[in-house]
């Protein structure tokens, strides 16, 4: 698959709101009101979204329509891809934060190793580094998809309407289950969107404004007034509506030339895997020095995306291009 600016720009525009959702762990600022509303928002569509873009990227790879004889072979490689940075990341992240919680503030701080690693894996929503959850998931869904078109004969159509199903299913929050279940409709989505290829792109490019301004609509009225609608029928209706709207948005004319998004969404994984690391340790030192509330937060928020962002880029860059193997790792 030759590399698509325009997935690569969208990459960088999802990459970057996940960042945002990320700059708040837990406890919310005092005073501090449209951080809140927008980050609500935010959260009803920028995972459908990356799944979006992963299932697109799935079925432009070829991997979507795996045969049986490479079934092993891809599950091998999507563990190299996807397990095994979530494995060494969740032990980082764990070990970090209990070393750092003698020092400064840290979000939701493991009571030990072993039951903080334990947490990761069979209890998702106690983990420390629940922030990894994407990787487990897309590397079921992964795997799962060859499977399920083989099941159908090929026919992608019955396996977007599993993968919908899946809302309507309650699954155990173990392994991650639950969170496969409720984001299997979107990564479908872009599998579909993979299917239809130049159909797909000419349609969103000719549709643009109306789609983008269903889009502000739905995002201005969960900012507004979000608890209206529970969590899963907003993430249904944004999630599905945000896809077509910001992926035009992305191959606008104005935007194709976006160098900063662009390799913001080259460098997705590795700020995906490290972002609430170096959030996490510019907030510590922030509140050594000064408080969040009310009017200070806004430029506290400025300096933890910056962290968020542009910290793993120089990591990468500076550090792990020398390592062979914790480069792949994260490329």
């Amino acid at each position: 698959m030759n590399r698509r600016a325009d997935i690569d720009r969208a990459k960088g525009l999802a990459i970057s709101l996940v960042v945002f959702g990320h700059i708040v762990a837990r406890q919310d600022p005092a005073h501090v009101l449209w951080y809140p509303a927008l980050r609500r928002a935010v959260y009803g569509f920028h995972m459908p979204f990356f799944f979006y873009l992963s299932g697109l990227v799935t079925w432009l790879s070829g991997h979507a329509g795996t045969p049986p004889a490479g079934w092993p072979g891809l599950i091998r490689a999507r563990a190299r891809r996807l397990l095994i940075p979530f494995a060494v990341m969740a032990f980082t992240i764990t070990a970090g934060k209990l070393a750092a919680a003698r020092f400064i503030h840290v979000d939701n701080p493991p009571q030990g190793l072993l039951g903080g690693l334990a947490d990761t894996i069979w209890h998702p929503l106690a983990s420390p580094a629940y922030s990894l959850w994407y990787l487990a998931v897309l590397f079921l869904l992964s795997v799962a998809t060859p499977l399920l078109l083989a099941v159908c004969r090929g026919r992608l159509w019955p396996v977007i309407c599993i993968f919908a199903a899946f809302q309507f299913i309650p699954l155990p929050r173990h392994l991650y289950l639950a969170e496969t279940g409720r984001y299997a409709l979107f990564f479908g989505a872009g599998l579909a969107a993979g299917a239809l290829g130049d159909r797909w792109t000419g349609w969103i490019d000719r549709w643009r404004w109306p789609l983008i301004a269903a889009f502000v609509t739905g995002f201005a009225f969960v900012a507004l007034d979000g608890n209206v609608l529970p969590f899963n029928l907003r993430l249904v209706t944004l999630g599905l509506t945000a896809m077509p709207a910001l992926h035009a948005l992305v191959r606008f004319p104005c935007l194709s030339s976006a160098r900063t998004l662009a390799t913001l969404g080259r460098y997705s994984l590795m700020i995906y895997l490290f972002n609430t690391i170096f959030i996490g340790l510019a907030k510590g030192l922030l509140l050594l020095a000064t408080g969040w509330n009310g009017t200070h937060f806004l430029p506290f928020a400025a300096v933890l995306m910056s962290a968020g962002l542009l910290g793993p880029v120089v990591l990468k860059r500076a550090v792990l291009r020398s390592v062979p193997v914790l480069d792949r790792m994260t490329e």
